[in-house]
């Protein structure tokens, strides 16, 4: 475990939110910048920052329903995909994917173990109910057990720490999984590793990544929906960015083909934050234009007249 003390003393990246010339809050964010090598070329603040990974983690979660065959015997397409690697706002789009998911694997909407969303009428409608459908559909071609899905002993949740592992070159011994608030294990992870996992999703010479991408980029109104950063960003970067963001403040991001990939922690689990320190590292990285950059801010930070956001602080080369 990595001791993160006296951490807003060591370079990191500050979120100020200004109402007129006085300052109303601050936000303390961490980023690192990862190959596929595990070399950590750029960093702000702590690169082994730990903390859990959330939502981050659905790609991966993913690829045991490309290399199982699920997706061919279900003759499940790259849209279903998409949803299994998004955390969607509820759509009807979106609901009806995670049905088409269940409906071609046979299973019954009951056996979702995501909860109920408040407000809403049905568990389709939650906003991981496209991964849990895609772990179902996984576990019935394997003839693993639906009713312990969730479960971190289970042979599918073994199989995506199996893999986790095996790209970070650790024993899958070493992760330390938590339950997500969906009920689906997530791991705790420095945000170098983060950084690598995302580097390793945008290298085209692995098939299943290069499949986990192209639904991404093919579909990006699934992976959030439309007005969300992760769709707008994967749409205004044209082909060649790969978007996820997690709870409590987490934010990865790839640069396809490039076997680059970027993580962001805000300590205090600002989503209005990580959003503002992504576009400020974007620009600084120029992986999008200034134009699509502007576009993003305007559509995202929705800031209010007399309120104003200012990042500080720079990626800085190791």
């Amino acid at each position: 475990m990595i001791i993160q003390n006296n951490l807003s003393n060591n370079n990191c990246l500050k979120v100020l939110i200004k109402r007129g010339s006085s300052i109303e809050s601050v936000h303390r964010a961490h980023a690192s910048i990862c190959d596929i090598k595990g070399r950590i070329l750029m960093k702000a603040g702590l690169a082994e920052y730990e903390t859990f990974i959330r939502s981050s983690l659905k790609p991966f979660q993913a690829l045991p329903f490309i290399t199982s065959g699920t997706s061919e015997k279900y003759n499940l397409d790259n849209k279903t995909l998409a949803l299994a690697c998004g955390s969607h706002c509820g759509s009807a789009d979106q609901a009806r994917t995670a049905f088409k998911l269940l409906w071609n694997a046979d299973i019954d909407i009951k056996e979702l173990k995501c909860p109920l969303p408040q407000n809403r009428d049905s568990k389709l409608q939650h906003n991981c109910s496209g991964k849990h459908a895609a772990f179902l559909a996984t576990c019935k071609k394997m003839n693993w057990d639906l009713e312990s899905y969730l479960m971190g002993h289970h042979p599918l949740q073994k199989e995506i720490f199996r893999r986790v592992a095996e790209i970070l070159k650790i024993p899958a011994e070493e992760l330390i999984a938590e339950r997500d608030d969906c009920g689906a294990p997530t791991l705790l992870l420095r945000l170098s590793q983060m950084a690598i996992l995302y580097a390793h999703l945008s290298r085209s010479d692995q098939p299943e990544f290069e499949q986990i991408t192209r639904a991404m980029t093919n579909y990006p109104d699934l992976i959030a929906g439309k007005g969300f950063f992760d769709s707008e960003l994967i749409k205004k970067g044209h082909n060649q960015i790969i978007s996820k963001g997690g709870s409590e403040g987490i934010q990865c991001i790839s640069l396809l083909g490039e076997g680059i990939g970027l993580s962001i922690k805000v300590e205090d689990g600002s989503k209005r934050a990580k959003h503002a320190v992504a576009i400020h590292l974007l620009r600084q990285l120029e992986w999008i234009t200034p134009s699509a950059l502007e576009e993003l801010d305007e559509v995202i930070l929705q800031k209010k007249p007399g309120v104003y956001i200012e990042v500080q602080g720079q990626l800085k080369v190791t």
